[in-house]
């Protein structure tokens, strides 16, 4: 069960249009809902790079810049330490070519998933030491690193951290920060920086932003680095807004026509086209994510390093072989963790704690979320740690409840734990999740209404005000993704005039939709087995397809995105339908 609700605007609309009078009402309101007001209208269509914050706004970037330029300066080992995800990856690779472009003397480190867990470790530092490393610098990584900060500075390793997860606090509120030579994360509560939402790929172009300013690199070299950036911005699923916007619009850009051999060896082995943030969150990112779940996250900075053809081949194929495979083992959890969570009714909880011991511990927060989705409540997923004794963890959240912060609230039953509002990640004695499931449920908070997703509408929108000049200018407000979704209308009292099954596996629904004479052809592409029994159960039919014209003439609600439809030289406004009722 879905609720519906019409955005609020804010106030903004009229100013919008009074001041943009060269865009339609509709986006003007559509930009309302995004709160973008009138002063901001044409910095968020037309992102540009002469827009962005200056660096040296974000706290001790000053210092970092000062150490960095001094170890390229002396020729100084740097090594990269990165993340196992793909935002990590396009860290890790910014770091790589922007640091690259000054000396030939840099390495990187990927922790590995099962052996090392999440961010720089101890064994990662001793590698380091052993090669001669003279400056780490980590990204989408380090914020909670203490006893490894400190360790850098036992073993006199400087130690520069890039970050952007949340910071910590002790019991007092206080906000407590490594001990390392420089921390770099918005999320700093004395940091100053004007837009808090980058990912790690993200701030680690700010510092190069800022290097390349001081040492005079090339401008163009640079920021065709945001190819990278698009990437771990997508697929870390930041707010596409501010500098966010800019990075993905370029991004997108630079990756359709990069010369980068991996990038391009990636895409012609996933059968792409153009290089859209759909293919970027469900192609391409979840490539570099499997290498990292299943063997080395090194291998997706190894593609997108390599400048040998062959070599980058065989790395993309290499992804697209482990993304098959991980494929595979999330579907296999998924069914059995979903069975095991109906055997023991754990969906009448609040808040699903389910543990399989036979899940691959790479794959828990997938399956956490798809569990989330399935039932919208809050979902912790465990699976055996190699330690003995010890369950590893991951969680996915709804809307209305801040996982991190209620798992905070049971910090003493964790042996690790780190995350943000809709995610965690956590380890835990096993003793101690029957105890944590109970805590979590007793303490929920939770209410029936909360358990209801809701869908947030643009705007109310009559069949006669749609047309084409206005769903072309729906184009400006791309590329989609989160804080600023794919428009969503909503139209009332339409009338099916007729319903077909279409496309090659006969699973996608199309209807063709009127009102007050107007009719628009409406696809919906998810979901087939729920709207068809949908439909049976609204129209008293068995079987709509074989009873299909006991439908026609009748009236439904539609949430919709429109769109322009080409086929055979022929133009048409088609309706991508979201949900009905």
């Amino acid at each position: 069960m879905k609720r519906w609700f019409i955005k609020s605007d804010n106030g903004l609309t009229k100013d919008n249009f009074k001041n943009n009078s060269e865009f339609s009402y509709i986006t003007c309101q559509l930009l309302a809902n995004r709160k973008i007001d009138s002063a901001n209208v044409k910095n968020f269509l037309y992102p540009d790079y002469k827009y962005l914050h200056n660096p040296f706004l974000m706290k001790d970037l000053d210092i970092a810049i000062e150490i960095l330029v001094d170890a390229i300066d002396n020729n100084l080992h740097i090594q990269i330490v990165g993340d196992y995800d793909q935002d990590g990856n396009s860290a890790t690779v910014v770091l790589m070519k922007g640091i690259g472009f000054f000396t030939d003397n840099i390495s990187f480190a990927i922790p590995n998933r099962i052996e090392d867990g999440y961010g720089i470790s101890k064994g990662i530092v001793d590698t380091a030491k052993q090669k001669g490393v003279d400056l780490i610098i980590t990204c989408d990584n380090g914020i909670s690193a203490f006893e490894v900060a400190e360790y850098c500075n036992y073993l006199n390793i400087p130690m520069i951290i890039t970050d952007h997860h949340q910071v910590c606090f002790d019991d007092g509120g206080n906000q407590i920060l490594p001990k390392a030579k420089a921390v770099i994360n918005p999320h700093r509560v004395d940091c100053e920086y004007p837009f808090k939402e980058l990912c790690g790929a993200g701030v680690a172009f700010k510092l190069m932003q800022a290097l390349f300013d001081e040492l005079g690199g090339d401008e163009h070299y640079l920021i065709d680095l945001l190819q990278f950036v698009s990437m771990g911005t997508v697929c870390d699923v930041v707010d596409l807004i501010d500098e966010n916007r800019f990075f993905v619009k370029k991004g997108l850009e630079l990756l359709n026509y990069s010369d980068n051999i991996g990038v391009n060896k990636l895409k012609k082995e996933n059968e792409i086209g153009k290089i859209t943030t759909t293919s970027l969150g469900f192609k391409l990112g979840p490539c570099i994510n499997a290498a990292g779940r299943l063997e080395s996250a090194s291998i997706g900075v190894d593609l997108f390093l390599e400048e040998d053809e062959k070599s980058a081949e065989n790395f993309a194929k290499k992804l697209v072989e482990l993304n098959n495979k991980r494929k595979d083992l999330t579907n296999e959890a998924y069914s059995r963790v979903n069975l095991k969570i109906k055997d023991n009714k754990y969906y009448e909880d609040d808040i699903i704690v389910v543990y399989d011991e036979e899940i691959h511990e790479s794959i828990a927060g997938i399956v956490a979320g798809r569990i989330k989705d399935y039932y919208y409540k809050p979902t912790l997923v465990f699976s055996k740690a190699k330690e003995e004794g010890i369950l590893k963890g991951s969680a996915r959240s709804i809307e209305d409840y801040n996982i991190i912060s209620k798992l905070r609230d049971f910090s003493n039953l964790f042996e690790k734990l780190g995350g943000h509002a809709m995610a965690a990640g956590f380890s835990i004695k096993e003793e101690n999740l029957d105890i944590l499931r109970k805590e979590l449920n007793k303490n929920s908070n939770l209410t029936p209404d909360n358990f209801i997703e809701k869908v947030k509408i643009d705007c109310s929108l009559d069949f006669k005000l749609l047309n084409y000049n206005i769903v072309d200018e729906l184009k400006l407000l791309e590329p989609y993704g989160k804080a600023n979704p794919e428009p969503l209308f909503g139209t009332k009292n339409v009338e099916i005039k007729s319903l077909s099954i279409i496309g090659k596996n006969k699973n996608v629904i199309k209807l063709v939709l009127k009102q007050d004479e107007i009719e628009f052809s409406g696809i919906i592409f998810t979901n087939y087995d729920k709207y068809i029994k949908y439909f049976n159960e609204k129209f008293k039919t068995s079987d709509i397809l074989s009873e299909y014209n006991d439908i026609k003439n009748k009236f439904i609600d539609i949430l919709y995105t429109p769109v322009i439809n080409e086929y055979m030289n022929t133009k048409s406004i088609q309706l991508l339908i979201k949900d009905i009722r």
